[in-house]
């Protein structure tokens, strides 16, 4: 109720009573001062109070007509009809404008703050296109520079290799033959060595699923992204026991770069659920409505602070994919819940 009274049109009925109290005080003492000192024959003070009594109702009665249904609602319209534009814009619908009736279409300020806007909002709809096109041409030097990282991805793995799991399967091997010739001499020592030849075998397989995660693909290939991130669930499902739901509308026809992009984001937030979030369930919904796409990915994980948890590595992925939604004038937005899981909200301008 308090701020329904503290709109422009209330405002404006205020200015209209306190100038019309203002002016009856004003009549009421000229009149009665020339009563005083003049005493005419035709005004007697009857006549003073109420010719002051019938002005003053006949002003409240045009100011609420002009609060109500002439000034006030002019500028209440207009008003309400930037807000909503602003509104638009912060939400990415750039495409927005204000077309004002021909009966409001005057050149007064508001109307110049409106074609202002108007101008605003084209000129941010060129930005997001030219965003876009600077993103289709990053993906085609991606791809120009992808055979040369995979040469140097291909000496890497050989390194890490050569430098972890070869070195854990000779320590395995020299373990399980030394237990072997302990089992009937000393078989308290042979057992203690099995063990010590299961710890470093799970920690071996635990290094080869670290480096065949580094091995997943990182581009679509020329699959739709509906295919590609089909294909990713599925190689996450064999190495999880996360039940996953994928909503995912056909035909979306997005543009090369915004399919890379988006099929990059939601790998890199399936790889932090997978590592920290200690999550039964996650949802990717994909569905594009208007001239918007939009990306939910929700788990029902372990959550966490988003303000005060930002410094951990889980922040450096999640920089990520706000820099790649703001690459393609998208907006990011995540909630997480202590206990209770993490939501991710993206949409972006197509």
């Amino acid at each position: 109720m308090k701020n329904r009274f503290s709109s422009i049109r209330y405002i404006l009925i205020r200015s209209h009573l306190y100038n019309m109290f203002l002016t009856s005080i004003l009549l009421l003492t000229i009149l009665l001062s020339v009563y005083v000192l003049v005493e005419p024959e035709w005004l007697s003070v009857q006549g003073i109070f109420l010719f002051t009594i019938l002005y003053a109702l006949i002003a409240f009665i045009i100011s609420l007509y002009t609060g109500f249904k002439d000034i006030g609602n002019i500028l209440k319209t207009k008003l309400d009809s930037i807000s909503l534009l602003i509104t638009q814009f912060s939400n990415g619908n750039y495409d927005s404008s204000i077309q004002f009736p021909k009966s409001m279409d005057q050149e007064d300020e508001i109307t110049r703050i409106a074609k202002d806007l108007n101008e605003l909002g084209n000129k941010l709809q060129n930005q997001v296109k030219s965003l876009q096109r600077m993103a289709d041409e990053k993906a085609d030097f991606a791809k120009s520079a992808h055979k040369a990282a995979v040469i140097e991805e291909r000496q890497r793995i050989a390194r890490d290799l050569h430098d972890a799991v070869s070195q854990q399967l000779f320590a395995l091997t020299m373990i399980s033959e030394a237990s072997i010739k302990q089992f009937e001499k000393n078989p308290v020592l042979a057992k203690k060595q099995m063990k010590e030849v299961a710890t470093a075998a799970l920690q071996a397989q635990t290094e080869m699923r670290a480096l065949l995660l580094h091995l997943r693909p990182v581009h679509l290939s020329g699959d739709t992204l509906e295919k590609g991130i089909h294909k990713l669930i599925e190689e996450l499902k064999q190495k999880s026991s996360i039940d996953f739901k994928v909503s995912i509308k056909e035909e979306l026809k997005l543009s090369e770069a915004i399919e890379e992009h988006v099929f990059r984001i939601v790998q890199e937030s399936l790889s932090n659920i997978l590592r920290h979030a200690n999550a039964n369930k996650v949802h990717v919904d994909i569905f594009k409505k208007s001239k918007e796409l939009f990306v939910h990915i929700q788990d029902d994980g372990k959550g966490f602070d988003v303000v005060n948890d930002a410094e951990k590595k889980t922040s450096y992925g999640l920089k990520t994919m706000r820099e790649r939604s703001e690459e393609l004038g998208g907006t990011f937005v995540i909630r997480s819940i202590p206990d209770e899981g993490t939501y991710i909200d993206i949409r972006i301008p197509c």
